[in-house]
């Protein structure tokens, strides 16, 4: 079967990592969400930002996969399965996804602020003066409100194919647009939503989940695996 899995804040969460979707009154650990997370902010305090980041790249590093992203790994042992995540953490590929789509970009690289598609392997503090060859400063390779998805082309081409059997669904709420097309206007055969409140989602074949990431992505995948 071919299969795409579409994961969001709620999966990483139990892997201790915190994102925006946390936030209190447009706070990140009390951060203004659009001073660290904007393009505008990023030309304002470019310090701010980077520091931000180097916190959230020392969380990704020091954090391990948990039992949700080792089930999704599992399902390639019998299926064709392509991840597509809103996160920036690279705890899918760690538990052993092989094909994986970060609409959000990957907290572990970094690019210069003049070429998106220029991304370089990052995992040490990233600081005002570390340039590229050719003298332009670096920057994390997150999306930001304000900038646009590189990969999502790629990632509706794959979600929305006629030939898609399962939609796995886990983590997200679906309010951020247009990464939550991959969900809502799928093709997809069967549909599961894993998630103990799940979000508003009008498609054949729906199936809930009402199970934390973890517990119900293994759950999911022990039916698909039979």
């Amino acid at each position: 079967m071919r299969i795409v899995v579409f994961t969001g804040a709620g999966v990483s969460r139990e892997s201790g990592l915190r994102t925006f979707r946390d936030s209190v009154d447009g706070l990140w650990e009390g951060y203004d969400v659009m001073k660290v997370a904007s393009i505008k902010g990023w030309w304002e305090d470019p310090a701010t930002v980077l520091s931000f980041y180097d916190m959230r790249r020392s969380e990704v590093i020091n954090a391990e996969p948990n039992e949700g992203h080792r089930a999704i790994a599992d399902l390639e042992k019998d299926h064709e399965v392509v991840v597509i995540t809103q996160n920036i953490d690279d705890l899918h590929e760690r538990a052993g996804s092989s094909h994986v789509i970060h609409l959000h970009g990957e907290v572990l690289k970094a690019h210069p602020t003049d070429d998106v598609t220029a991304t370089i392997e990052w995992r040490r503090d990233l600081k005002l003066g570390d340039l590229d060859e050719r003298g332009v400063q670096l920057r994390p390779f997150v999306v930001w409100f304000g900038e646009g998805l590189p990969e999502l082309e790629k990632a509706m081409e794959i979600a929305l194919a006629p030939d898609v059997d399962i939609l796995i669904v886990c983590g997200t709420t679906l309010n951020v647009y247009p990464a939550a097309m991959v969900a809502t206007e799928t093709k997809a055969k069967k549909v599961f939503v894993v998630d103990p409140n799940p979000p508003e989602l009008s498609v054949k074949n729906l199936v809930f989940v009402r199970e934390r990431a973890s517990t119900g992505l293994r759950e999911v995948v022990d039916q698909l695996l039979g």
